[in-house]
């Protein structure tokens, strides 16, 4: 199965279909409760709208399972929590709320025209928001001399911002400082091929463990050789 992908950040667009408004909240979220609250506050927020309608989608952790949830709030059954579900579902997402706030204008869309607009509503919000991937990725580990640091530190984050990679503040001891990075299984050769380079060989780069973590997606294709 691919990664799945989380929002970088929310969004809201909007959609008119007929006179309708359809502003669409993308929420990332990590509990049923804060969807709750976040629900709540756009009820507030737009207290005169028709329907407050909403699809929540949460990845498996160790302490649930994964979580499926949609309300239509007063349209007609499977209109539109159901087609906002699937439009998360199939773009891949995790661990995000959809809202879809309708002010009704006047006209009635029928079965069809709803189901459609909740559907595109959520589509163009997707389309507008920054996704990552939520990834495994290898934790790999340099254990430098303190002469060394400057020379360390500038090299890894060179390389780690041509390659995606993510690096963790530098641990220090009275001897030795020790810089981690989060690297793509497949990057991980390349790492210690760099390292051996500018190092002539005297550091050694250590795998770990692997962590979970959500990277840009353009990071997550290795570079291509020309």
């Amino acid at each position: 199965m691919p990664d799945p992908l989380v929002l970088a950040a929310d969004v809201e667009t909007e959609l008119v279909e007929k006179r309708s408004r359809f502003l669409t909240r993308l929420h990332r979220v990590e509990s049923p409760e804060q969807a709750e609250a976040l629900i709540r506050a756009a009820r507030r927020e737009h207290p005169d709208a028709r329907h407050h309608c909403t699809a929540l989608v949460l990845g498996e952790t160790l302490q649930r399972a994964e979580v499926h949830r949609s309300s239509d709030d007063g349209e007609p059954s499977g209109t539109a929590g159901m087609p906002m579900l699937q439009a998360l579902l199939h773009a891949g997402l995790i661990d995000t709320l959809a809202i879809v706030i309708r002010y009704f204008g006047g006209i009635k869309l029928g079965a069809g025209g709803l189901l459609r607009a909740y559907t595109a509503g959520v589509e163009q919000a997707i389309t507008a928001a920054e996704l990552h991937c939520r990834t495994s990725l290898v934790v790999a580990e340099l254990e430098v001399s303190l002469a060394e640091i400057g020379l360390a530190e500038n090299a890894v984050r060179l390389w780690a911002d041509a390659h995606g990679a993510q690096v963790e503040p530098t641990a220090y001891t009275s001897r030795a400082a020790t810089l981690t990075v989060l690297v793509a299984p497949e990057l991980l050769a390349a790492l210690r091929a760099d390292v051996a380079r500018w190092s002539s060989g005297r550091v050694a780069v250590d795998e770990t463990g692997r962590r979970m973590a959500d990277v840009a997606l353009e990071a997550t294709d290795p570079p291509q050789s020309s």
